[in-house]
Protein backbone atom coordinates (compact mmCIF):
# COMPACT_ATOMS: atom_id res chain seq x y z
CA UNK A 1 0.00 0.00 0.00
CA UNK A 2 1.61 3.22 -1.27
CA UNK A 3 0.76 6.28 0.36
CA UNK A 4 0.95 8.48 -2.37
CA UNK A 5 0.01 7.52 -6.37
CA UNK A 6 0.35 9.92 -9.28
CA UNK A 7 -1.31 8.50 -12.52
CA UNK A 8 -2.04 9.29 -16.14
CA UNK A 9 1.05 12.20 -16.33
CA UNK A 10 3.65 12.39 -18.76
CA UNK A 11 7.32 11.52 -16.94
CA UNK A 12 10.49 12.81 -17.51
CA UNK A 13 12.53 11.41 -15.28
CA UNK A 14 15.77 12.31 -15.47
CA UNK A 15 17.31 8.62 -14.91
CA UNK A 16 19.93 7.68 -16.54
CA UNK A 17 18.54 6.43 -19.40
CA UNK A 18 16.33 9.77 -19.67
CA UNK A 19 13.63 7.87 -19.93
CA UNK A 20 10.09 9.83 -20.65
CA UNK A 21 6.96 7.95 -20.01
CA UNK A 22 4.02 8.59 -21.72
CA UNK A 23 0.65 8.30 -19.68
CA UNK A 24 2.85 6.75 -16.60
CA UNK A 25 3.01 6.43 -12.76
CA UNK A 26 4.69 7.30 -9.61
CA UNK A 27 4.05 5.25 -6.26
CA UNK A 28 5.84 6.71 -3.41
CA UNK A 29 5.46 5.55 0.50
CA UNK A 30 6.53 7.81 3.19
CA UNK A 31 9.38 9.75 1.48
CA UNK A 32 10.35 7.81 -1.18
CA UNK A 33 9.63 6.46 -4.50
CA UNK A 34 8.41 2.87 -4.74
CA UNK A 35 8.00 2.54 -8.33
CA UNK A 36 7.95 4.63 -11.40
CA UNK A 37 6.73 3.35 -14.74
CA UNK A 38 3.76 3.00 -17.08
CA UNK A 39 0.27 3.61 -15.14
CA UNK A 40 -1.06 0.37 -16.35
CA UNK A 41 1.73 -1.53 -14.99
CA UNK A 42 2.02 0.61 -11.40
CA UNK A 43 -1.35 0.93 -10.47
CA UNK A 44 -1.70 -2.84 -10.93
CA UNK A 45 0.60 -3.33 -8.37
CA UNK A 46 0.15 -0.40 -6.21
CA UNK A 47 -2.58 1.58 -4.38
CA UNK A 48 -2.81 4.43 -2.67
CA UNK A 49 -4.92 6.78 0.31
CA UNK A 50 -4.03 9.84 -1.90
CA UNK A 51 -4.43 9.54 -6.02
CA UNK A 52 -3.01 12.47 -7.84
CA UNK A 53 -5.16 12.63 -11.34
CA UNK A 54 -1.98 13.94 -13.60
CA UNK A 55 -3.50 13.89 -17.02
CA UNK A 56 -2.67 16.60 -19.24
CA UNK A 57 1.00 17.57 -16.81
CA UNK A 58 3.88 16.51 -16.86
CA UNK A 59 5.83 15.05 -13.86
CA UNK A 60 9.47 16.60 -13.44
CA UNK A 61 12.15 15.99 -10.49
CA UNK A 62 11.77 19.00 -8.54
CA UNK A 63 14.06 22.01 -9.63
CA UNK A 64 17.33 23.01 -7.84
CA UNK A 65 18.52 26.34 -7.81
CA UNK A 66 22.04 26.13 -6.62
CA UNK A 67 22.59 29.98 -6.03
CA UNK A 68 20.59 32.36 -4.59
CA UNK A 69 20.89 35.26 -1.89
CA UNK A 70 18.79 35.72 1.22
CA UNK A 71 17.96 39.31 2.01
CA UNK A 72 17.31 40.14 -1.67
CA UNK A 73 13.72 39.11 -1.61
CA UNK A 74 13.10 42.65 0.27
CA UNK A 75 15.01 45.09 -1.58
CA UNK A 76 15.14 43.47 -5.55
CA UNK A 77 14.59 46.50 -7.39
CA UNK A 78 15.97 49.17 -5.14
CA UNK A 79 17.46 51.66 -7.01
CA UNK A 80 15.06 52.06 -10.26
CA UNK A 81 17.67 49.86 -12.50
CA UNK A 82 20.91 50.79 -10.97
CA UNK A 83 22.40 47.35 -10.66
CA UNK A 84 25.35 49.00 -8.89
CA UNK A 85 22.94 51.61 -7.05
CA UNK A 86 21.30 48.15 -5.95
CA UNK A 87 24.02 46.27 -4.90
CA UNK A 88 25.70 48.87 -2.83
CA UNK A 89 22.26 49.62 -1.26
CA UNK A 90 21.84 46.05 -0.07
CA UNK A 91 25.39 46.08 1.38
CA UNK A 92 24.35 49.04 3.07
CA UNK A 93 20.98 47.84 4.19
CA UNK A 94 21.67 44.52 5.46
CA UNK A 95 24.61 45.73 7.61
CA UNK A 96 22.90 48.28 9.33
CA UNK A 97 18.87 48.52 8.77
CA UNK A 98 17.74 45.11 9.28
CA UNK A 99 16.70 43.19 12.21
CA UNK A 100 15.74 39.11 12.63
CA UNK A 101 12.36 39.68 11.59
CA UNK A 102 13.56 41.18 8.87
CA UNK A 103 15.26 37.94 7.70
CA UNK A 104 12.56 35.78 8.83
CA UNK A 105 10.48 37.36 6.73
CA UNK A 106 12.38 37.56 3.70
CA UNK A 107 13.10 33.89 4.08
CA UNK A 108 8.89 33.33 4.32
CA UNK A 109 8.90 35.28 1.09
CA UNK A 110 11.34 34.27 -1.14
CA UNK A 111 11.33 30.09 -0.12
CA UNK A 112 7.54 30.84 -0.71
CA UNK A 113 8.44 31.96 -4.45
CA UNK A 114 10.89 29.24 -4.65
CA UNK A 115 8.35 26.78 -3.96
CA UNK A 116 5.63 27.76 -6.52
CA UNK A 117 7.93 27.87 -9.41
CA UNK A 118 8.60 24.05 -8.57
CA UNK A 119 12.15 24.79 -6.69
CA UNK A 120 12.42 22.30 -4.33
CA UNK A 121 15.67 22.77 -3.69
CA UNK A 122 17.79 25.57 -3.36
CA UNK A 123 21.66 26.98 -2.09
CA UNK A 124 21.16 29.99 -0.52
CA UNK A 125 23.98 32.72 0.52
CA UNK A 126 22.98 34.79 3.56
CA UNK A 127 23.13 37.96 2.23
CA UNK A 128 25.44 39.42 -0.60
CA UNK A 129 27.75 36.49 -0.88
CA UNK A 130 30.94 38.50 -1.79
CA UNK A 131 28.91 41.71 -0.31
CA UNK A 132 27.43 41.68 3.44
CA UNK A 133 27.07 38.15 5.27
CA UNK A 134 24.77 38.41 8.22
CA UNK A 135 27.37 36.24 10.19
CA UNK A 136 27.50 38.65 13.03
CA UNK A 137 25.35 37.11 15.09
CA UNK A 138 23.59 33.61 14.85
CA UNK A 139 19.72 34.86 15.86
CA UNK A 140 19.68 35.94 11.83
CA UNK A 141 20.41 33.31 10.38
CA UNK A 142 17.98 31.19 13.27
CA UNK A 143 15.10 33.50 11.74
CA UNK A 144 15.84 32.48 8.31
CA UNK A 145 15.94 28.69 9.22
CA UNK A 146 12.83 28.77 11.06
CA UNK A 147 10.90 30.09 8.06
CA UNK A 148 12.78 27.80 5.75
CA UNK A 149 11.34 25.31 8.17
CA UNK A 150 7.77 26.12 7.39
CA UNK A 151 7.65 26.43 3.70
CA UNK A 152 9.44 23.13 3.52
CA UNK A 153 11.31 22.83 0.61
CA UNK A 154 15.88 21.93 0.79
CA UNK A 155 18.14 24.63 1.38
CA UNK A 156 21.26 24.70 1.09
CA UNK A 157 22.08 27.90 3.66
CA UNK A 158 25.23 29.20 2.71
CA UNK A 159 27.41 31.18 5.75
CA UNK A 160 30.52 32.55 6.48
CA UNK A 161 32.58 35.68 5.98
CA UNK A 162 31.91 39.02 4.38
CA UNK A 163 34.32 40.67 2.00
CA UNK A 164 37.21 42.08 3.44
CA UNK A 165 38.48 44.56 4.77
CA UNK A 166 38.09 42.97 8.41
CA UNK A 167 37.05 43.95 10.94
CA UNK A 168 33.45 44.97 9.39
CA UNK A 169 30.35 47.21 11.31
CA UNK A 170 27.13 46.08 12.10
CA UNK A 171 23.93 47.61 13.87
CA UNK A 172 21.28 45.93 15.96
CA UNK A 173 18.21 47.58 16.60
CA UNK A 174 16.75 46.73 19.81
CA UNK A 175 14.16 48.42 21.67
CA UNK A 176 16.25 51.01 22.85
CA UNK A 177 17.19 52.06 19.29
CA UNK A 178 19.97 51.23 16.96
CA UNK A 179 23.91 49.99 18.39
CA UNK A 180 26.75 49.29 16.59
CA UNK A 181 29.23 46.17 16.55
CA UNK A 182 32.67 45.85 15.42
CA UNK A 183 32.85 42.27 14.01
CA UNK A 184 36.60 40.63 13.12
CA UNK A 185 37.13 37.50 10.76
CA UNK A 186 37.28 35.05 13.78
CA UNK A 187 34.14 36.37 15.16
CA UNK A 188 31.76 35.66 11.46
CA UNK A 189 33.85 32.30 10.89
CA UNK A 190 32.26 31.65 14.73
CA UNK A 191 28.99 32.45 14.28
CA UNK A 192 29.43 30.22 10.70
CA UNK A 193 30.23 27.22 13.06
CA UNK A 194 26.83 27.89 15.33
CA UNK A 195 24.50 27.20 12.52
CA UNK A 196 26.30 24.62 11.39
CA UNK A 197 25.68 23.27 14.94
CA UNK A 198 21.74 24.06 15.12
CA UNK A 199 20.83 23.36 11.95
CA UNK A 200 22.74 21.16 9.86
CA UNK A 201 20.77 18.29 8.76
CA UNK A 202 18.11 19.65 10.39
CA UNK A 203 14.51 20.59 9.61
CA UNK A 204 13.59 16.73 9.09
CA UNK A 205 16.61 16.95 7.13
CA UNK A 206 15.71 19.41 4.49
CA UNK A 207 17.97 22.18 6.01
CA UNK A 208 21.99 22.06 5.58
CA UNK A 209 24.30 24.40 6.31
CA UNK A 210 27.27 25.50 3.55
CA UNK A 211 30.53 27.35 4.36
CA UNK A 212 31.45 30.44 1.97
CA UNK A 213 34.70 32.29 1.50
CA UNK A 214 35.33 35.96 -0.23
CA UNK A 215 36.72 35.80 -3.80
CA UNK A 216 40.41 36.95 -3.86
CA UNK A 217 42.65 38.21 -6.39
CA UNK A 218 46.16 38.87 -6.17
CA UNK A 219 46.99 42.22 -4.29
CA UNK A 220 43.24 42.21 -2.54
CA UNK A 221 42.36 44.46 0.30
CA UNK A 222 42.34 42.51 3.54
CA UNK A 223 43.06 45.70 5.70
CA UNK A 224 46.31 47.32 6.96
CA UNK A 225 48.22 44.10 7.13
CA UNK A 226 47.54 43.44 3.26
CA UNK A 227 49.07 40.13 2.27
CA UNK A 228 48.89 36.86 0.53
CA UNK A 229 49.99 35.10 3.77
CA UNK A 230 46.63 36.80 5.61
CA UNK A 231 44.73 35.49 2.46
CA UNK A 232 45.96 32.04 2.41
CA UNK A 233 45.35 31.90 6.39
CA UNK A 234 41.64 33.24 6.30
CA UNK A 235 40.85 31.21 3.29
CA UNK A 236 42.65 28.01 5.59
CA UNK A 237 40.15 28.60 8.11
CA UNK A 238 36.98 28.72 6.14
CA UNK A 239 37.94 25.79 3.84
CA UNK A 240 39.04 23.62 7.20
CA UNK A 241 35.73 23.99 8.82
CA UNK A 242 33.68 23.33 5.51
CA UNK A 243 35.93 19.75 5.70
CA UNK A 244 35.81 19.74 9.62
CA UNK A 245 31.90 19.09 9.30
CA UNK A 246 31.78 17.30 5.80
CA UNK A 247 30.32 20.54 4.19
CA UNK A 248 29.69 22.00 0.65
CA UNK A 249 32.34 25.01 0.34
CA UNK A 250 31.42 27.65 -1.77
CA UNK A 251 32.41 31.31 -3.42
CA UNK A 252 29.97 33.71 -5.04
CA UNK A 253 31.76 35.60 -7.91
CA UNK A 254 34.90 33.91 -9.87
CA UNK A 255 36.07 35.51 -13.02
CA UNK A 256 39.31 35.33 -15.49
CA UNK A 257 42.32 34.65 -12.95
CA UNK A 258 40.81 33.87 -10.13
CA UNK A 259 39.91 30.21 -10.26
CA UNK A 260 43.74 29.61 -10.73
CA UNK A 261 44.73 31.65 -7.95
CA UNK A 262 42.20 29.59 -5.52
CA UNK A 263 43.87 26.67 -6.85
CA UNK A 264 47.51 27.40 -6.80
CA UNK A 265 48.11 30.13 -4.10
CA UNK A 266 45.07 28.65 -1.55
CA UNK A 267 44.31 25.12 -2.82
CA UNK A 268 40.78 25.13 -1.75
CA UNK A 269 39.18 23.48 -4.84
CA UNK A 270 37.87 19.99 -5.01
CA UNK A 271 34.48 18.15 -5.67
CA UNK A 272 32.94 19.50 -2.82
CA UNK A 273 33.52 23.32 -4.05
CA UNK A 274 31.01 25.06 -6.32
CA UNK A 275 32.22 28.26 -7.80
CA UNK A 276 29.76 30.79 -9.01
CA UNK A 277 29.66 32.74 -11.83
CA UNK A 278 33.75 31.76 -13.35
CA UNK A 279 33.26 34.25 -16.32
CA UNK A 280 35.77 34.76 -19.14
CA UNK A 281 37.55 31.53 -17.29
CA UNK A 282 41.08 30.90 -19.44
CA UNK A 283 41.64 27.19 -20.79
CA UNK A 284 44.17 26.91 -18.08
CA UNK A 285 40.74 26.98 -15.53
CA UNK A 286 38.60 24.78 -17.34
CA UNK A 287 41.02 22.51 -16.76
CA UNK A 288 41.59 22.30 -13.40
CA UNK A 289 38.19 22.48 -12.63
CA UNK A 290 38.11 19.28 -14.61
CA UNK A 291 41.00 17.90 -13.07
CA UNK A 292 39.84 19.09 -9.62
CA UNK A 293 36.23 17.90 -9.99
CA UNK A 294 34.99 21.26 -8.68
CA UNK A 295 31.76 22.70 -9.58
CA UNK A 296 30.34 25.52 -11.75
CA UNK A 297 27.30 27.36 -10.76
CA UNK A 298 26.26 29.18 -14.76
CA UNK A 299 24.03 32.16 -13.80
CA UNK A 300 23.15 33.37 -17.20
CA UNK A 301 20.65 35.86 -15.88
CA UNK A 302 22.98 37.77 -13.77
CA UNK A 303 24.75 41.17 -14.12
CA UNK A 304 27.99 39.69 -14.47
CA UNK A 305 27.06 37.42 -17.45
CA UNK A 306 26.49 41.04 -19.24
CA UNK A 307 30.74 41.68 -18.83
CA UNK A 308 32.21 38.55 -19.38
CA UNK A 309 31.04 34.73 -20.44
CA UNK A 310 30.89 31.77 -18.39
CA UNK A 311 32.59 29.08 -21.01
CA UNK A 312 29.51 26.71 -20.43
CA UNK A 313 29.83 24.01 -23.05
CA UNK A 314 33.47 24.47 -23.01
CA UNK A 315 33.38 23.62 -19.50
CA UNK A 316 30.92 20.46 -20.13
CA UNK A 317 33.53 18.82 -22.86
CA UNK A 318 36.30 18.90 -20.59
CA UNK A 319 33.92 16.60 -17.94
CA UNK A 320 33.36 19.56 -15.48
CA UNK A 321 29.59 19.49 -13.78
CA UNK A 322 28.24 22.89 -14.67
CA UNK A 323 24.54 23.40 -13.06
CA UNK A 324 22.16 26.56 -13.25
CA UNK A 325 21.50 29.33 -10.48
CA UNK A 326 19.24 32.18 -10.65
CA UNK A 327 21.27 34.44 -8.36
CA UNK A 328 17.80 35.81 -7.17
CA UNK A 329 16.48 37.73 -6.25
CA UNK A 330 17.96 40.56 -7.98
CA UNK A 331 16.58 44.16 -10.11
CA UNK A 332 16.51 41.70 -13.16
CA UNK A 333 15.56 38.11 -12.10
CA UNK A 334 13.15 36.17 -10.24
CA UNK A 335 13.66 32.64 -8.90
CA UNK A 336 11.32 30.84 -12.15
CA UNK A 337 14.25 28.06 -13.37
CA UNK A 338 12.10 27.92 -16.69
CA UNK A 339 13.41 31.74 -17.03
CA UNK A 340 17.13 30.61 -16.47
CA UNK A 341 16.82 27.69 -18.43
CA UNK A 342 15.65 29.62 -21.52
CA UNK A 343 18.51 32.69 -21.17
CA UNK A 344 21.49 30.17 -20.55
CA UNK A 345 20.16 28.93 -24.26
CA UNK A 346 19.80 32.09 -25.69
CA UNK A 347 23.56 33.33 -23.70
CA UNK A 348 25.67 30.43 -25.46
CA UNK A 349 23.99 30.48 -28.75
CA UNK A 350 24.07 34.19 -29.00
CA UNK A 351 27.53 34.00 -28.88
CA UNK A 352 28.48 31.32 -31.34
CA UNK A 353 25.73 32.17 -33.96
CA UNK A 354 24.87 28.97 -33.94
CA UNK A 355 21.42 27.75 -32.21
CA UNK A 356 22.39 23.88 -31.96
CA UNK A 357 24.50 24.79 -28.79
CA UNK A 358 22.74 23.89 -25.53
CA UNK A 359 19.98 21.69 -26.48
CA UNK A 360 16.76 21.91 -24.16
CA UNK A 361 17.62 18.51 -22.01
CA UNK A 362 21.36 19.45 -21.39
CA UNK A 363 19.85 23.00 -19.76
CA UNK A 364 17.05 20.57 -17.96
CA UNK A 365 19.88 18.60 -16.55
CA UNK A 366 21.25 21.35 -15.36
CA UNK A 367 18.96 22.11 -13.18
CA UNK A 368 18.06 18.31 -12.13
CA UNK A 369 20.28 15.72 -11.92
CA UNK A 370 23.49 17.70 -12.68
CA UNK A 371 22.37 19.97 -9.99
CA UNK A 372 22.13 17.25 -7.36
CA UNK A 373 25.50 16.06 -8.28
CA UNK A 374 27.03 19.55 -7.81
CA UNK A 375 25.45 19.22 -4.72
CA UNK A 376 26.49 15.77 -3.54
CA UNK A 377 23.24 14.50 -3.39
CA UNK A 378 22.41 12.37 -6.91
CA UNK A 379 21.74 9.36 -4.88
CA UNK A 380 18.71 11.15 -3.35
CA UNK A 381 16.81 13.90 -5.53
CA UNK A 382 17.38 15.41 -9.33
CA UNK A 383 15.70 12.57 -10.87
CA UNK A 384 12.57 10.59 -10.59
CA UNK A 385 14.20 6.64 -9.88
CA UNK A 386 13.11 3.81 -7.61
CA UNK A 387 14.57 4.45 -3.96
CA UNK A 388 15.31 8.33 -4.85
CA UNK A 389 13.34 10.79 -2.02
CA UNK A 390 9.74 11.76 -3.58
CA UNK A 391 10.56 15.37 -4.62
CA UNK A 392 8.21 16.00 -7.68
CA UNK A 393 6.63 18.94 -9.35
CA UNK A 394 3.75 18.76 -11.97
CA UNK A 395 3.28 21.04 -14.66
CA UNK A 396 0.07 22.05 -15.85
CA UNK A 397 0.54 21.37 -20.08
CA UNK A 398 -2.91 22.53 -20.47
CA UNK A 399 -2.80 25.83 -21.52
CA UNK A 400 -2.47 27.38 -25.21
CA UNK A 401 1.76 27.97 -24.97
CA UNK A 402 2.13 24.74 -23.82
CA UNK A 403 -0.10 22.93 -26.58
CA UNK A 404 -0.30 20.85 -28.70
CA UNK A 405 1.06 18.37 -26.11
CA UNK A 406 4.01 16.72 -27.75
CA UNK A 407 7.35 16.69 -27.46
CA UNK A 408 7.21 17.34 -23.80
CA UNK A 409 10.94 18.10 -23.03
CA UNK A 410 10.93 20.72 -25.46
CA UNK A 411 7.41 22.36 -24.71
CA UNK A 412 8.84 22.23 -20.91
CA UNK A 413 12.20 24.01 -21.52
CA UNK A 414 11.38 26.30 -24.02
CA UNK A 415 8.17 27.54 -23.25
CA UNK A 416 6.52 26.39 -19.85
CA UNK A 417 7.11 29.22 -16.96
CA UNK A 418 7.21 29.16 -13.15
CA UNK A 419 3.61 29.60 -13.21
CA UNK A 420 2.20 26.79 -14.62
CA UNK A 421 3.69 24.57 -11.67
CA UNK A 422 0.79 22.94 -10.52
CA UNK A 423 1.97 20.47 -7.69
CA UNK A 424 4.82 20.23 -5.83
CA UNK A 425 5.86 17.79 -3.24
CA UNK A 426 9.02 17.55 -0.85
CA UNK A 427 9.92 14.68 1.14
CA UNK A 428 6.84 12.71 0.13
CA UNK A 429 4.95 15.94 1.51
CA UNK A 430 2.74 18.11 -1.15
CA UNK A 431 3.16 21.64 -0.33
CA UNK A 432 1.13 22.82 -3.04
CA UNK A 433 -1.77 21.27 -5.30
CA UNK A 434 -3.64 23.07 -7.85
CA UNK A 435 -1.44 26.47 -7.04
CA UNK A 436 -2.29 26.57 -4.11
CA UNK A 437 0.20 26.27 -0.76
CA UNK A 438 -0.55 23.92 2.06
CA UNK A 439 2.92 24.69 4.24
CA UNK A 440 2.61 28.42 5.11
CA UNK A 441 -0.39 31.43 4.68
CA UNK A 442 0.65 32.71 2.01
CA UNK A 443 -1.40 36.36 2.13
CA UNK A 444 0.07 36.20 5.89
CA UNK A 445 3.41 35.91 4.63
CA UNK A 446 3.00 38.48 1.88
CA UNK A 447 1.80 40.74 4.40
CA UNK A 448 4.43 40.29 6.34
CA UNK A 449 7.11 41.02 3.99
CA UNK A 450 5.48 44.47 3.33
CA UNK A 451 5.74 45.21 6.90
CA UNK A 452 9.34 44.35 7.23
CA UNK A 453 10.47 46.31 4.07
CA UNK A 454 8.27 49.34 4.92
CA UNK A 455 10.21 49.34 8.66
CA UNK A 456 13.53 48.55 6.92
CA UNK A 457 12.93 51.78 4.42
CA UNK A 458 11.99 54.05 7.75
CA UNK A 459 15.24 52.86 9.46
CA UNK A 460 17.46 53.39 6.12
CA UNK A 461 15.77 56.33 4.89
CA UNK A 462 16.47 55.21 1.16
CA UNK A 463 12.54 55.51 0.27
CA UNK A 464 13.91 57.69 -2.70
CA UNK A 465 15.29 54.46 -3.84
CA UNK A 466 11.42 53.42 -4.25
CA UNK A 467 10.84 56.26 -7.08
CA UNK A 468 11.32 55.78 -10.67
CA UNK A 469 14.48 57.25 -11.47
CA UNK A 470 15.33 60.24 -14.17
CA UNK A 471 16.12 58.64 -17.23
CA UNK A 472 14.11 55.73 -17.11
CA UNK A 473 12.03 56.17 -19.87
CA UNK A 474 12.95 57.62 -23.32
CA UNK A 475 16.75 57.18 -22.73
CA UNK A 476 18.37 54.33 -24.20
CA UNK A 477 21.07 54.66 -21.24
CA UNK A 478 20.49 55.11 -17.73
CA UNK A 479 22.84 58.45 -16.62
CA UNK A 480 25.20 57.75 -13.28
CA UNK A 481 23.69 57.92 -9.73
CA UNK A 482 24.75 57.23 -6.69
CA UNK A 483 23.00 56.14 -2.85
CA UNK A 484 21.07 58.85 -1.75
Amino acid sequence: MADVLITGGTIITMDPLRSVIADGAVAIEADRIIAVGSREEVVKSHSATTVIDARQKVVLPGLIDTHGHAGHGLVKTLGGGYSDVWARSADKIYAEFTTEEFWYAESLLTNLERLKFGVTCGLTFFGGGTMVMRSDDPGFGDRHCEALSQVGIREFLVVGASNPPYPRNYTIWGDSGPSNRSVSFEDQLATTETLINRWHTQASGRLQVAVMHPVYKPGARTGEKSSLEIIKSQAKAARSLSKKHDLLFTQDGHSRGTVQFAHQELDILGPDALLSHSTGLTDEEIRICAETGTVIVHNPSSAASYVARCPVPELIEAGVTVTLGSDGTAPDRSYDMFRHMFQCMRHHRAHYRDANYMPPGKVLEMVTIDAARGLGMEGEIGSIEKGKKADLILIDMFKPHLYPFDMPVHRVVNFANGNDVDTVMVDGVILMEHRKVFSVDETKALQMAQRESDLMLDRSGFQALTEIPEGFWGRARLPERWLP
